[in-house]
């Protein structure tokens, strides 16, 4: 196997060498290392020096890289477990190199979290996370990380995959990436409450080709209860962009749009509670500026855009309203400006280029928008 140096963060590690005119992912090395995940692990890296886990497991680790940083950019005790031999001998010798408290395993990641526990518990698969999800769901004592790859089944572009994967009814939206979020931690929530186990979301993203999620593990009844009561659906209209949110039930009420008069069509079970705690948000932007990261300034904007996200369960693509209602699109900040003058609540979010969090009604955008180019006399 042909090897290169690669560092990320201040973590210095050989990783395969990769046919980079292959398509993506590169399948010509024997262990893959996914260079489009540095912002992924980042994340971890940054999230676990706050947290400070008792130790962490890297239950599917490819050339381990997630581990070994976790271990030498914070100090917590690692175990890095793969299936794949000779992933677990190149995990080995990098783990001699990078040094810390790391423990290597070869073994697969659901018999291995079988009958042990670990305080943090990665799922990093590639594609869908759904078959480890129970036996993560037993193992982790306080805190399960997941990511799903799978983003067209969760988005509902294959939506029978979608439907036997995560047991929930997903949508090609214009707000499909949010869903998709929601629909994997609803996944989540289901394994957890059957343990008589609730979670609360710490830091929750989506990027162009995945969605991660990192959750606090809560380990009594009463959490489970509560966890359900945040599992609903989005009842999306099929004739205009209008959408309802109802949670704490897990069948959908019978829902009318108040524009059109067509019934709403459920989306869903979601998780539709909030995506982060705002508070360890907070203390992340204050601490990125003193940690080595390769994806500093995006990390940076994204933690901003979800710090200042309300806990709304769907956004709004202003670029589809004003096409919807046949007018020309404004410049987006300008739009904000004048929704929160009005008194609603409006950020970017980081689902979309063009779209935009808000507590604002369908009506008041699009009437907004109209003035806009009225004012303007645009046709």
């Amino acid at each position: 196997m042909e090897y290169r140096m690669v560092t990320e963060g201040s973590t210095t590690f050989a990783a395969p060498v990769q046919d980079e005119n292959t398509q993506f992912p590169p399948g010509t090395a024997p262990v893959f290392y996914n260079t489009k995940m540095e912002f992924n692990r980042d994340m971890t890296v940054l999230l676990l020096s706050h947290l400070k886990p008792a130790e962490y497991l890297d239950s599917m680790a490819a050339t381990g890289v997630r581990g070994l940083r976790v271990a030498h950019e914070t100090g917590t005790p690692v175990i890095i477990n793969d299936r794949d031999s000779a992933a677990v001998a190149m995990i080995e010798e990098n783990a001699k190199v990078v040094g810390g408290d790391i423990r290597v395993n070869c073994d697969d990641a659901n018999r291995m979290m079988c009958g042990k526990y670990f305080d943090a518990i990665d799922l990093d698969p590639f594609g869908t996370p759904a078959p480890f999800l129970d036996a993560a769901s037993r193992a982790a004592r306080h805190f399960l990380f997941v990511t799903a790859t799978d983003t067209a089944p969760l988005c509902g572009a294959h939506l029978k995959a979608g439907i036997r994967r995560y047991f929930a009814t997903p949508k090609n939206t214009e707000y499909h990436a949010e869903v998709g979020l929601r629909m994997m931690m609803g996944a989540m929530a289901k394994e957890l409450v059957k343990y008589d186990r609730g979670m609360e979301p710490i830091l929750s993203f989506a990027r162009n080709h995945y969605f991660r999620s990192h959750v606090r593990v809560l380990n009594r009844v009463t959490d489970a209860d509560k966890t359900m009561a945040e599992i609903g659906f989005v009842m999306q209209c099929p004739k205009c962009l209008y959408r309802a949110e109802q949670k704490g039930s897990l069948l959908p009420k019978s829902h009318v749009c108040p524009y059109c008069d067509a019934e709403t069509e459920p989306i869903g079970p979601l998780w539709m509670g909030p995506l982060q705690d705002k508070e360890v948000i907070a203390s992340l932007i204050e601490t990125l500026p003193s940690m080595q990261f390769g994806t500093a300034k995006q990390m940076d904007k994204v933690l901003r855009q979800l710090l200042a996200e309300p806990d709304t369960c769907t956004f709004y693509d202003y670029h589809v309203i004003s096409r919807n209602i046949r007018v020309s699109p404004p410049p987006m900040d300008e739009m904000i400006a004048g929704l929160n003058e009005l008194g609603y609540s409006t950020v970017r979010t980081h689902f979309s280029v063009t779209g935009i969090k808000t507590s604002a009604p369908l009506h008041v955008i699009e009437e907004w928008i109209r003035a806009w180019n009225e004012e303007l006399g645009l046709p």
